[in-house]
């Protein structure tokens, strides 16, 4: 076989290997696991929508997946302005929702709760693994209360649901319940200068 055979193969060869190692890197071959056996940890890096968890006797942080809360202080300053411009209101505004949510995860968590999760990394400077992940909490999705509470914005990874669902029609569930939100004012909305679309008029 002439050289340029060996090297169009090896090329092929090394193509193949790395689509696979890309694909099991974003966990798009992994399968679901559901984590029943779950705790909230207390943690002072913990916020909305990432924090410590044990399910059994594996200690991990939980990132929430399609959801942003707001930050809690200034660590990252140019992350906490952007949230400051979405959702229209002061930096400080911003923290003190951010603090709120992170209230509310802690409390909300202090029962029964259920995670769901791939594996998929989602990054951060933790030695504990930090993977993304869909919470239930009460029969209830987290990153939906969240939402619905003003206390989280759409934004974020996304993907299929556990239940098979299109992450598509999750996402759009997901912005009119942060519509309702924002028009009622809640949580980091409240105060916004964020002008609201009006709904439009049906004909009869």
């Amino acid at each position: 076989m002439p050289r340029t055979g060996y090297i169009t193969i090896i090329m092929l060869m090394l193509s193949v290997l790395l689509a696979q190692n890309c694909s099991a890197k974003s966990g798009k071959t992994k399968t679901w696991t559901k984590l029943d056996d779950c705790r909230y940890l207390d943690n002072k890096s913990n916020d909305g929508d990432s924090f410590y968890v044990m399910c059994g006797t594996n200690e991990f942080i939980a990132r929430l997946y399609f959801v942003d809360s707001p930050e809690t202080d200034l660590h990252f300053p140019d992350r906490t302005q952007e949230q400051s411009e979405y959702f229209g209101v002061t930096i400080d505004a911003v923290m003190k929702a951010g603090r709120t949510a992170r209230d509310t995860v802690r409390e909300l968590l202090q029962e029964h709760f259920i995670i769901h999760t791939r594996k998929a990394i989602a990054g951060g400077r933790s030695a504990v693994p930090r993977y993304y992940s869909f919470v239930e909490v009460g029969g209830q999705p987290l990153a939906e209360t969240l939402v619905s509470l003003g206390l989280a914005r759409v934004k974020g990874v996304i993907t299929n649901l556990p239940d098979g669902e299109n992450w598509r029609a999750y996402n759009e569930r997901l912005r009119t319940k942060e519509n309702e939100a924002r028009q009622k004012q809640l949580g980091a909305w409240a105060g916004s200068t964020v002008i609201v679309p009006a709904s439009p008029k049906v004909r009869q």
